[in-house]
């Protein structure tokens, strides 16, 4: 494959991630004009949950597996290394798809419901906080390389690979994890919390927490005693709450 093709491959594969992260986002917050996640042909509450617990297995074993460095130092010699976070970008993007497609709805029993506007208002406006958080903690670092955009590009143009530097900008000072801050908060901060919304955001919870540890592990391995002092000093997941949590 040649770089511009490479380039190319990247480019649809970023793509296809916005599509459906943005996707992801309609389909948690319920919306009216998508499949929401209490959407949806209802089938006996047991068939749903084994098949929802299934997709969410799906999703979390691709993510981690494919992230590990020594999944990838096996993975690079079959796909080229340019492409191999475009490659883990478009298998994310796919085990996701096949979750949002295939999630059965579980609309009953509600855990809560804010049924007054200004409290659903205020609920909907932290939801959108944690999109905006999960996504621009990619910015603060780099979005581009995060999402597979910049290795096969900077081949194309005939540059030499950086290397991954270690830098805590903004809300990395706060937390460790940013990111994954975001993705709580926008997957808890519900107006209405159905059991399959309940169920998702567990599963996701669960997931998020496992993915840390294994990230962490790895993070260790790559800049040592640097990201050991960082993780002495910032939070983990809730600001100024000490090093572990």
């Amino acid at each position: 494959m040649g770089a511009w093709m490479m380039a190319l491959y990247s480019v649809v594969s970023y793509v296809l991630f916005l599509v459906t992260f943005t996707y992801s986002a309609l389909f948690v917050a319920g919306l009216p004009f998508v499949k929401g996640i209490d959407a949806g042909a209802l089938r006996p509450a047991q068939h749903a949950i084994a098949v929802d617990l299934l997709l969410l297995a799906l999703f979390a074993v691709q993510h981690s597996v494919m992230a590990r460095r020594g999944f990838k130092r096996w993975w690079t010699r079959l796909v080229p290394q340019p492409i191999e976070r475009s490659t883990y970008v478009l298998a994310a993007t796919a085990a996701l798809a096949i979750l949002l497609w295939q999630w059965q709805p579980i609309p009953q029993p509600v855990v809560w419901n804010v049924s007054s506007p200004l409290g659903a208002a205020l609920v909907w406006t932290v939801f959108a906080l944690g999109w905006v958080v999960a996504l621009s903690s990619t910015f603060l670092i780099d979005h581009f390389e995060l999402f597979g955009l910049r290795q096969p590009f900077t081949l194309a143009m005939g540059k030499m690979a950086g290397t991954t530097e270690f830098r805590t900008p903004f809300l990395y000072r706060m937390v460790r994890h940013p990111l994954y801050l975001g993705l709580l908060i926008a997957f808890w901060a519900t107006p209405r919390m159905s059991a399959g919304h309940l169920l998702f955001s567990v599963g996701t919870t669960a997931y998020i927490f496992l993915g840390i540890f294994f990230e962490e592990r790895d993070l260790v391995a790559q800049f040592g005693a640097r990201y050991h002092d960082y993780r002495e000093r910032v939070a983990m997941i809730l600001p100024f709450t000490g090093s572990r949590r």
